[in-house]
């Protein structure tokens, strides 16, 4: 029994000793993630192959680094526009590992102090650039034009870190309670001006097209009537011409003024009264009468 006993510690510690040797062999890198080997403390190489790989044990080292993109949420602060309004920024950001050996001989690899840097470097970003905006030109920078130059000049403070802002963003740009609603008041007169503004052309242009339309109707309308008196000053002379031409001797002129003053009699004839009272020297009387 205790030679049993004896042999089953020893194989425990020869166990332990090949876990430990083997540990001191091997590591691994997994999928977007770098490994910093060091010698000593001193940076050998950067293994970015995923899988397993060898190292010398007790001489070399391992130190693991995530390359894929990380968010992180910076606290919200107060900055001060060019025209001394106070606006509150909350910002955040996504940031990456880029140069895996700036990182870890300037923050040791370690992910909160990167983001101590972070943190200080959009903060001072978005308080330089806001600071060189009226309150008005932020809000109409608000979005993708804000964001690209807060990334860019945030970027030009950490790349000693090997780090690089892909976005940083203002995710709320928000006023001070205190003045929130004079300054909505003033954006609401501002955009009633504008909407204003936009009413009067609107007018204007209408008016003007009224105003030839009506023009142009007018001078239809007094063309027409022109070559309508024409029409008709044409009629009458062609229908004088006809007339001319059908009774241009005594005999037709005769019957024509015999037709006339028929139709005069009829036409005196309207109505309940049928007496005529004629001068004996009128024409009617002589053709009634026959008096010549």
């Amino acid at each position: 029994m205790g030679k049993t006993v004896k042999g089953a510690i020893i194989a425990v510690i020869v166990l332990f000793l090949l876990v430990v040797v083997s540990n001191g062999f091997f590591y691994t890198v997994d999928y977007k993630t770098s490994a910093i080997v060091t010698n000593f403390g001193k940076i050998d190489k950067i293994e970015t192959q995923p899988g397993l790989h060898v190292k010398i044990p007790f001489v070399q080292s391992t130190q693991e680094v995530y390359t894929g993109s990380r968010i992180y949420d910076i606290p919200t602060s107060d900055v001060i526009t060019k025209d001394k309004k106070t606006m509150i920024a909350d910002d955040y950001v996504i940031w990456q590992v880029t140069d895996e050996a700036k990182y870890y001989q300037t923050l040791g690899a370690v992910p909160a102090r990167a983001e101590e840097r972070i943190d200080a470097a959009v903060y001072n970003a978005t308080k330089n650039i806001i600071s060189s905006m009226t309150q008005d030109e932020v809000i109409a920078a608000r979005g993708e034009t804000l964001t690209s130059i807060i990334t860019a000049e945030s970027n030009s403070d950490i790349k000693e870190y090997g780090i690089t802002i892909l976005t940083a963003e203002i995710k709320a740009l928000d006023l001070p309670e205190d003045n929130k609603e004079a300054v909505y008041e003033r954006m609401i007169s501002e955009r009633q001006n504008i909407a204003a503004g936009y009413k009067a052309q609107g007018d204007a242009q209408a008016q003007k097209i009224k105003n030839e339309t009506d023009k142009e109707v007018s001078i239809t309308l007094a063309n027409a009537n022109k070559e309508a008196e024409q029409i008709i000053a044409d009629g009458e002379a062609a229908y004088m011409q006809i007339l001319s031409d059908a009774y241009n001797n005594e005999e037709k002129a005769d019957f024509y003024n015999y037709l006339r003053s028929l139709d005069a009699i009829k036409e005196s004839l309207r109505g309940d009264n049928k007496t005529l009272i004629l001068d004996k020297d009128s024409e009617l009387v002589q053709i009634l009468y026959g008096v010549q």
